[in-house]
């Protein structure tokens, strides 16, 4: 999990905004295009976001603006997290671990301090 943002337009939207801007139907959009559209849409709900979390710290109390900053936009898993997550599994099912499980395991390994 590398991104957690929770607003990404979905691909439908992005086309109509296409259509409204340039006036054909079925118009495609460019990578770059969309990634601007995304970034702006981010943007603009993070800035709702804070909106709404200033108008709490004002009028109700400071801890309810914390909460509903974590809640919209969790931060991902640690590492740690993640591993202990895949060691966690049952693996009565699936006996091994993928590649990618076993080198996010040693990526957590090798950030333990050495003693």
């Amino acid at each position: 999990m590398t991104n957690q943002h929770p607003i990404t337009p979905p691909e439908k939207l992005l086309e109509e905004w296409a259509t409204e801007y340039w006036g054909n139907p079925g118009e495609s959009i460019g990578c770059g295009e969309k990634h601007i559209a995304i970034q702006a849409a981010r943007w603009g709900a993070d800035q709702e976001l804070e909106a709404c979390c200033n108008y709490f710290e004002d009028r109700l109390r400071e801890g309810i603006a914390k909460d509903l900053r974590a809640a919209r936009r969790p931060k991902p898993p640690t590492l740690k997290e993640q591993a202990l997550a895949l060691v966690s599994h049952d693996f009565s099912d699936q006996p091994c671990l993928s590649e990618e499980g076993y080198a996010l395991i040693r990526r957590a390994l090798e950030a333990l301090p050495n003693d």
